[in-house]
């Protein structure tokens, strides 16, 4: 399978993935994060079912604060 993560391509030797074994296998591991797949938001409650498939657009995007 072939994604767009982040605006990079990257490949995978399954089908399909949620966005829960995506954020696994990358060990994205921030507690605060916003996960878009085709322009779509997934809630984190949804993670777990939300399936990823290829061709698809991916972006991760890590909430920091500061000032």
């Amino acid at each position: 399978m072939k994604i767009t993560l982040n605006n990079r391509e990257e490949k995978f030797d399954v089908d399909e993935l949620t966005i829960s074994e995506l954020l696994k296998i990358k060990n994205y591991t921030f507690h605060l994060m916003i996960t878009k797949v085709n322009g779509k938001l997934f809630k984190k409650a949804d993670r777990e079912n939300a399936k990823i498939h290829d061709g698809d657009a991916v972006a991760v995007i890590h909430m920091i604060s500061g000032g």
